[in-house]
């Protein structure tokens, strides 16, 4: 066994060198800058893409924060704010936090609810009065002191997926991630692999997974003219949906190199 002893060192060693060497060559690009929002386009619910209705969308103490101090009443105004560039393959890195009550009037099951969607047609591709793009919703959730709510669930507004082999049938699938309540930061990383399968982690443990990605289905009103099919790439958005809630992080591992 003493004969064995260096040998096991000289091995974990090597592990040990081979993973530091992985993560170093890893090229991660910060897609929030924590200075402006000048790579973001804001499409907002009855407003055309690029117009930021009362300033929802803001960067103040180096976080892009989502504000609702100059609403009178929410009135269904959905909005997202879309990095300018697409993607197929990648790792997306969010480091959110819910924070304050929600907007006058926002919807009850919006309550510490945003998300961050996936594969998204372009903003200005949206119709004028469009609630959701097309897109895949990896669904950020907070606590509400009731119940459980777990956050990382997936939702397909305009789109469809296979969850364990199967079609899902629904609009938003429960991920198996514990609830998180006040307003800790919570850092989620969806990895998204062109339509054939996406992951959703926290904490290194995968709260859910789907595959084959397609356009199709419905939940996104009025419904866009975007012809049914493998959905393999897009946009990516951060949502208002009614609750305050700031970032912290974004950023991307661009993948399609490996692709």
């Amino acid at each position: 066994m003493k004969h064995l002893l260096p040998l096991l060192i000289m091995l974990l060693g090597l592990v040990a060198c081979g993973t530091k060497k992985t993560q170093q060559t890893e090229t991660w690009e910060t897609l929030f800058n924590g200075k402006d929002l000048n790579e973001w386009t804001v499409k907002i619910k009855g407003y055309p893409a690029g117009e930021n209705f009362a300033n929802t969308f803001r960067v103040e103490e180096g976080l892009m924060k989502v504000r609702y101090d100059g609403y009178d009443s929410f009135n269904d105004r959905f909005g997202h704010i879309f990095f300018h560039k697409p993607y197929s393959h990648y790792k997306l890195r969010v480091e959110y936090r819910f924070v304050g009550e929600q907007a006058p009037n926002a919807p009850g099951w919006a309550y510490r609810n945003s998300g961050a969607m996936l594969h998204c047609q372009a903003p200005e591709t949206m119709h004028l009065d469009q609630d959701f793009p097309v897109s895949i919703e990896a669904q950020f959730l907070g606590g509400d002191n009731t119940g459980e709510r777990p956050t990382g669930s997936v939702c397909t507004p305009g789109t469809e997926v296979y969850i364990e082999g199967e079609p899902y049938r629904g609009h938003c699938a429960n991920s198996s991630s514990k609830t998180y309540h006040g307003d800790q930061w919570v850092t989620m990383e969806l990895i998204v692999l062109g339509d054939s399968i996406a992951h959703h982690v926290i904490d290194g443990d995968t709260i859910m997974s789907y595959s084959h990605i397609r356009v199709g289905g419905g939940n996104v009103s009025p419904k866009p003219t975007i012809p049914e099919g493998p959905l393999s790439k897009g946009y990516i958005s951060l949502q208002s949906e009614g609750h305050p809630i700031d970032f912290r992080t974004v950023e991307i591992l661009d993948l399609s190199g490996q692709y």
